[in-house]
């Protein structure tokens, strides 16, 4: 709520012309806006010289209310060079803007998993083990299917199967590889080395598709385009159930 009204004064700033009207030849001119989430934000900018005069008015803005910004979150840095935000990394390669889950954000996932795999699911089932990590791979990956994930997932994929492998060879020491991959890996629709029981499979993350969220159009009228309003309801619905 402290920094409910940071947009606006991004807006007084950088927004307005002389008269206190908004004027997009402003906006275009220092490409300066806000996006926020609860109390993570980024502003763009058109220089550098801007974004550190921008840095240095939130940060009077905030020490106003008593806050100050996190010298280990906050920096200015090119779009070349990218920066995270919201678990992605946005970076530009060529001149086109590319987002990808962030390092920090696949290597929580894994931490995640392991301590489920190693430490947690030394004395449940192979059925139990399959159904808690499927629930945290479920919202990885439909949080993250909407960017550039396919590298992403066959990597989380590969170091999930490493792991299970660890976890086998706990339960069985004294039995070869080959069993054990016999045991707990299985074909199923023609599909190899799926890790699963005759209840349950865990979910192969790598064959997830990538699929973009189609963007709300502000111009669209509800009550107008419904046609438009509909099919992005059906497209929305199967990319749910999916």
């Amino acid at each position: 709520m402290t920094l409910d009204d940071l947009e606006k004064f991004v807006q007084d700033k950088y927004h307005r012309n002389s008269k206190g009207n908004i004027e997009n030849h402003y906006r275009a001119k220092t490409k300066v806006n806000l996006v926020r989430y609860a109390d993570d934000f980024v502003i763009p900018a058109n220089t550098k010289e801007i974004a550190e005069e921008i840095q240095f008015l939130v940060s009077e803005l905030l020490q106003e209310r008593g806050l100050t910004l996190s010298e280990e979150k906050t920096m200015i840095t090119h779009i070349d060079y990218g920066f995270d935000f919201l678990g992605w990394t946005f970076r530009k390669f060529k001149g086109k803007l590319i987002i990808k889950p962030s390092k920090t954000s696949i290597k929580t996932l894994i931490r995640k998993c392991s301590t489920i795999i190693l430490k947690q699911g030394k004395a449940v089932t192979q059925s139990q083990l399959i159904i808690r990590l499927n629930q945290v791979i479920r919202g990885c990956s439909n949080y993250h299917r909407h960017v550039v994930s396919s590298q992403a997932f066959s990597s989380i994929n590969n170091t999930l199967y490493l792991l299970l492998k660890q976890w086998a060879k706990h339960r069985h020491p004294n039995k070869s590889s080959w069993w054990r991959l016999n045991k707990y890996w299985h074909e199923k629709d023609k599909i190899r080395w799926l890790f699963m029981t005759d209840d349950y499979s865990l979910i192969n993350i790598r064959r997830i598709k990538i699929i973009r969220h189609p963007n709300l159009q502000i111009s669209k009228n509800p009550f107008l385009d419904e046609k438009h309003f509909t099919k992005r309801r059906v497209i929305l619905k199967s990319l749910n159930a999916a």
